[in-house]
């Protein structure tokens, strides 16, 4: 008797809880024009400062490379390399 209790709650259990998967939510309200200039310049803060760190650690990896494998810092670049950087 004791089982008969038990698979019945679980097999209510169920029932009800494979209903709730399909209920569905309502679409959210559509944004305003301040909501999406603010979401974009939010974003593009964001992007900007992700721009920043990368080329910050890229230097630092760089550094970190020319360190150990012995590259003076301070060397002055080859007339081609110069030449590349102008354009």
């Amino acid at each position: 008797m004791k089982h008969l209790g038990l698979v019945l709650a679980l097999a209510g259990g169920l029932m009800i809880g494979s209903l709730g998967a399909y209920a569905k939510l309502p679409a959210p309200p559509p944004k305003s024009d301040a909501e999406k200039a603010a979401e974009a310049e939010k974003a593009a803060a964001a992007k900007a400062k992700e721009a920043e760190l990368n080329a910050k650690y890229a230097d630092k990896a760089v550094a970190n490379y020319k360190k150990n494998k012995g590259i003076a810092m301070d060397a002055k670049p080859t007339p081609v390399a110069a030449k590349a950087a102008k354009k």
